[in-house]
């Protein structure tokens, strides 16, 4: 594996430290609905009801089925005639029945954005349930919640609260994953697990409600990523041990195993183990330094960005900038202290674009990972630039397998620079 060469001959281009934008009032960010709908429109026996204006749930809709939801969404017509009549609440309540009409539904959310709550949704005036089957109100305005990540956490929660039992018979040396993630990375997770005597029992949120009820029955839960904020309170609340952070690189999965088996109560010998081998292999791995000298910029909205920050930074990168939409709080204090330890110098919580092409201007980038705004800047001035979303989670994350997978389509991003600078000189010329 060839070592890479630097574009550039120093990593920053000013003198002055680097001063991110001071209004994080609108970070910017998918709607928050959007990440609401993302869980529960692909999990099967729920059909969410969304109370909202027919222009965001024509957009909503669009980008949902567009991300693989799986069943359609329930909404009645509220344009400026209905919203003024005050009927918000009774439109409300038959969109409700018909979604308990549906086939082989056994919960409803009711997703309520921005216009819902600021026209006076009441949910004291919503059916518990109908038929039986439990009515849940996910609540989702922009000026409350300002990430999508952040919703899903907030959907989650809300499902558990009402639907899991906290008393439910615990099943011993089982760990519970919370979290999207690659369908590969849970496989791998299990696979490690096992070697200490323990395994994954499901990983939420699922793709059926039945996923979730089994979830109660985990000896512990691993909260893979820093946003599920509301979920991991309720699940502590209920006296089961939460792990934090995630196997990411050498140092984060070797300290991820002993902490999860220390809470599932194993053989503290045989972790041990386990932990040293899995560091080894990752170590091996990262000898080769595959991305030594070069400077990656790291800007997402979906909450995990500082996870892949941290596998660039062990392979040799120098990652001085970091964005995400999610807000700071004590799920992301590992993180953060971990990569500022190691070089990173900005940390911006509640990204804007601004912010974004601030930082490309202040340093020199081998690579942007990045949302489309700010690699399509990157790209015009010949910087290797690929889509966050899009290109790093088709990819496993966790462990050596995730870290070798992504590290490798830096290093390849970063052997196609000649290619992005003749781009760049066509088109100037």
């Amino acid at each position: 594996m060839s070592e890479i060469i630097p574009l550039a001959s120093v990593s920053t281009g000013s003198a002055e430290p680097f001063r991110e934008s001071a209004c994080k009032t609108h970070p910017q960010s998918m709607c928050p609905a959007f990440g609401a709908l993302r869980v529960l429109a692909r999990m099967e026996g729920v059909q969410p009801a969304m109370i909202t204006d027919t222009g965001c749930l024509y957009g909503l809709t669009f980008v949902t089925h567009f991300y693989a939801a799986r069943k359609s969404i329930v909404a009645p017509s509220l344009g400026t005639a209905e919203l003024s009549s005050g009927q918000i609440q009774e439109a409300a309540n038959l969109a409700i029945a018909e979604a308990a009409s549906a086939r082989n539904v056994s919960v409803i959310p009711v997703i309520s954005l921005c216009v819902a709550e600021t026209a006076g949704l009441s949910e004291e005036l919503l059916p518990r349930e109908v038929d039986g089957k439990p009515v849940i109100l996910v609540r989702v305005p922009a000026y409350a919640i300002h990430s999508h990540p952040e919703a899903k956490d907030v959907a989650l929660a809300a499902l558990m609260r009402r639907l899991t039992v906290p008393d439910a018979a615990i099943e011993p040396h089982t760990l519970v994953l919370l979290g999207e993630v690659f369908p590969a990375d849970p496989v791998l997770i299990d696979g490690i697990l096992r070697k200490m005597g323990a395994r994954t029992l499901v990983t939420i949120p699922g793709r059926h409600i039945d996923e979730l009820m089994l979830a109660s029955r985990g000896a512990a839960v691993a909260a893979l990523h820093p946003f599920y904020r509301d979920t991991v309170n309720l699940i502590r609340e209920r006296g089961t041990p939460v792990v934090g952070g995630a196997p990411i690189g050498a140092d984060g999965s070797a300290a991820w195993l002993r902490a999860v088996g220390a809470a599932l109560e194993l053989d503290e010998q045989r972790v041990e183990q386990v932990a040293q081998e899995e560091e080894q292999t990752a170590r091996d791995f990262l000898a080769r330094q595959p991305l030594k000298g070069a400077t990656v910029l790291v800007s997402g909205y979906e909450g995990n960005e500082m996870l892949y920050a941290r596998l660039l930074v062990e392979a040799g990168a120098h990652v001085p900038y970091i964005s995400t939409s999610i807000g700071k709080s004590v799920h992301t204090a590992a993180d953060e202290a971990w990569l500022r330890a190691r070089g990173t110098e900005a940390i911006v919580y509640r990204k804007s674009l601004e912010d974004d092409l601030k930082a490309l201007d202040h340093w020199h980038f081998d690579l942007v990972i990045g949302t489309t705004s700010v690699t399509a800047a990157s790209k015009e001035r010949g910087i290797p630039s690929v889509y966050y979303t899009n290109i790093l989670s088709v990819r496993p994350l966790f462990l050596t397998g995730g870290m070798v997978a992504s590290v490798s389509l830096a290093q390849e991003l970063l052997e196609r620079r000649t290619l992005y600078t003749t781009m760049q000189s066509f088109f100037q010329d």
